[in-house]
């Protein structure tokens, strides 16, 4: 691999090779299950409770007002979702 220009007149370039040589090697946990809880699992939450509010809030004819509800409760199941969540997290890390 090539080096570049700012890396060939740099005087600790083999410092710098030395610890990207050494992060490539550590080993630890894998982090995909928290990202995917982090991340998808409270955008996911959001989608299904905006859909069921949607249903369920669908004999309200003024539409406005369905969406800004379907929308509210949306949101506030998900952060509900959001404090369990950490909470389970915090246990769990607890009890390691």
């Amino acid at each position: 691999m090539d080096e570049l220009k700012p890396c060939q007149e740099c005087e600790q370039k083999h410092k710098c090779q030395e610890i990207y040589q050494q992060l490539g090697k550590a080993q630890g946990p894998s982090v995909a299950f928290k990202a995917v809880v982090a991340f998808l699992l409270p955008l996911l939450i959001f989608i299904v409770s905006l859909a069921a509010f949607e249903g369920i809030l669908a004999g309200i004819t003024d539409i406005k007002l369905c969406i800004a509800l379907g929308f509210l409760l949306a949101l506030l199941v998900t952060l509900a979702a959001i404090l369990i969540i950490k909470v389970v997290s915090k246990y769990l890390n607890k009890n390691k």
